[in-house]
Order: C-alpha cells, then structure tokens, then sequence
C-alpha cells in the first residue's frame, strides 16, 4: 500500500497490500462448496448462495502482513522483502463463523479448527494447499468471519474470491484466502503453515513462539515531495501538520509521539476519536520545521496494554512482528537548492 494511501480511513481495494502465496486460484461460484466436518456432530457442505443468506455483518479491519518492515532487518531475511507498506484497512462483509461451527455441532475434545484454501504450491519442500489453523475458543470469537465482501463489493480473485477467513486483530497469515474446507480437530493442528512458517525464532534450531495478535504500529504519510531515486523528502521552511495511521491487535491505541531527531525526543500527537475496534486510528501532530537541513521523522504507538513500539527491531530468523518505528528522512529548504545525496544522481 502506497504510504499515501494512510490518507484514507478506508483503503480503497486496488491500493491494499496484498501477500499471496502460491496461485490465485480460478473459481467457478455457481460449483463452488465449502465442506465442514472432522470432529463435528453434522457435517456441512454450503454453497456460496447458503453462506450469503445468512445473517451477515460488516466489520471494518487492519490487515497487516507479520513480516511488514523485513526488509530493514540486516541481514535480510529471505522472504517478501516489506518495507513499511504490508498494510490495509478495509470493511469485510460475511456471516460470523461461530454460527457455522454452533451447526456444525463441535464435539467435546475438539483443540483446533483448520481452515483450508484452494491455493497449492511448494514451500520448504512441502507441497501443500494453504493451511491454517486457530484453537476452537479464537475461531468462535463473534467477530471472525467468513467474508464475501469487501468495501461493499464482491471480493476480487486477488482477495480470496468468493469467501476468506476474517480474523480481526490477528497478522495476515491467519485469514485464509479462497476456502475450500474447515476441519474441526481433536488434536493440534500440525501444518506447515502452522507449526513451521511464521514463528519468531532467532535460529532454524528452535521452534520460537508462533506469531498471532498485531503488535502496534504506526506509520505517517510522508511530508513534502520525494526525491525520484532516494525518496528523502523535501519541506519549506515552517510549521507542517504530520498525519498517519496507529493500530495494534493486542489492545486499543492509547498514544502516538513524533520525533524529529531520530527517536532522541518525543511530542505527542493528537488521536481522532477512536472508531471500530479492530481499525486503525487516525493521528496528526504540528510539526516546527523551522531550523533548516536534515531532519529524521519518526513515529511510535502505545496501546492499552503498554506495548511501545521499539526503536530499533530485534533480528529474528523469519523477519516476523518487526514493529520498529517508522524513520523518514526529511530536508527542510527548497527541494532545488539542496543538493541531491550521491545514491540519488
């Protein structure tokens, strides 16, 4: 997502970041079929048309990619390489899941619910449908869905066409694009989705903690006018309104700071009034760009449960849960009586 785009409370569909694995499959609505069953008392097997004729609800989320930021980290770890844009925020449309496995009648003992897309490909010499998984107390939270829409739209192929798993405040990984099937399990799902992929380990020789809820982060748009190769930014002389985006998925955003001088000091910036609880929030600070020269932007969320964001990111193998604050470097002086850095010519 263009870092402009934190502009919008909505982000518009063709400006939402997007992660992909395998294969955007080809779907035909009218022969598709989403299969429930393992440890249940009924099995089901719903068309699309079943799945919309139930009750619905729209449920504005931040979407953001676990590895957002990876690409910082040095040295680099090798997955998509994210700077700071693996981010969204949108309003899904579609039917709680709690009510689908309340049909589907979840037996005693049952530990996982395993949700199954019709992507396949190869990863870490696997070959696989993309699979993952949440314990049975996550998966009937209310707010999860099974999601139809997005932004009032039918979803296009590249966003799960013609259903996705909607996990509010939980990284990307977690809503499964294009499902096929929900398993309910009795035992702990063991996928490599699940019990390899995205864990938070410094080394191939530990399991690591597996990543889940969104840590908080924010991000500004940002100021002035961009060189074409470096992007440092370019500002006049004066006082300039700062604006961007906080969210977290562990608890609501309490507090956004600005920095100037590279996280040496902080002001604090004014949060909008807080919307739905699983969107991100709006933020602005005035910023004094009086003394001219080069200047380090950057910005840092708080929430309720005391989580900062750090200023600098601890190296872990996957590059997962980097929520190190945002650094912009901004010049203030006219953009064409400053000199171009020499990475920039």
């Amino acid at each position: 997502m263009p870092l402009e785009a934190l502009r919008y409370e909505l982000t518009p569909v063709g400006l939402h970041y997007l992660l992909i694995h395998f294969d955007i499959p080809l779907v035909d609505a009218e022969m598709y079929e989403l299969c429930v069953g393992g440890h249940v008392r009924r099995p089901l097997r719903l068309t699309l048309e079943d799945i919309r004729s139930r009750p619905s609800t729209t449920v504005a989320v931040t979407l953001e990619c676990a590895g957002n930021g990876r690409a910082r980290m040095s040295p680099r770890p090798l997955s998509q390489p994210w700077l700071a844009e693996a981010v969204g925020n949108a309003e899904w449309t579609g039917t709680p899941l709690r009510a689908v496995l309340e049909e589907a009648g979840v037996r005693a003992g049952a530990v996982d619910v395993v949700f199954t897309g019709l992507d396949r490909g190869v990863q870490g010499g696997v070959d696989q449908y993309y699979e993952r998984s949440l314990s049975v107390a996550e998966a009937s939270r209310g707010e999860v869905l099974l999601a139809y829409e997005v932004n009032g739209g039918p979803l296009p192929p590249q966003h799960g066409f013609p259903l996705r798993l909607i996990v509010p405040g939980w990284y990307g990984m977690s809503h499964v694009k294009w499902l096929r099937s929900i398993t309910v399990a009795g035992s702990p799902f063991q996928g490599y989705q699940q019990a390899t992929a995205y864990h938070y380990r410094t080394s191939d020789q530990e399991a690591g903690a597996p990543v889940e809820r969104i840590l908080p982060r924010a991000l500004m748009v940002p100021p002035g006018v961009p060189d074409f190769m470096s992007r440092r930014r370019f500002v006049d002389p004066g006082r300039h309104v700062i604006e961007g985006r906080a969210w977290s998925g562990r608890a609501p955003i309490t507090g956004v700071e600005l920095s100037d001088d590279g996280g040496a000091s902080w002001s604090p910036g004014n949060l909008e009034d807080a919307g739905p609880p699983f969107a991100w929030r709006r933020w602005t600070c005035q910023w004094d760009a009086s003394r001219p020269g080069e200047h380090e932007l950057c910005v840092r969320a708080t929430d309720a449960a005391g989580n900062t964001q750090p200023l600098e990111q601890a190296w872990n193998l996957e590059g997962v849960q980097n929520n190190a604050v945002q650094r912009v470097l901004v010049v203030v002086g006219k953009a064409d009586a400053v000199q171009a850095p020499a990475d920039s010519r």
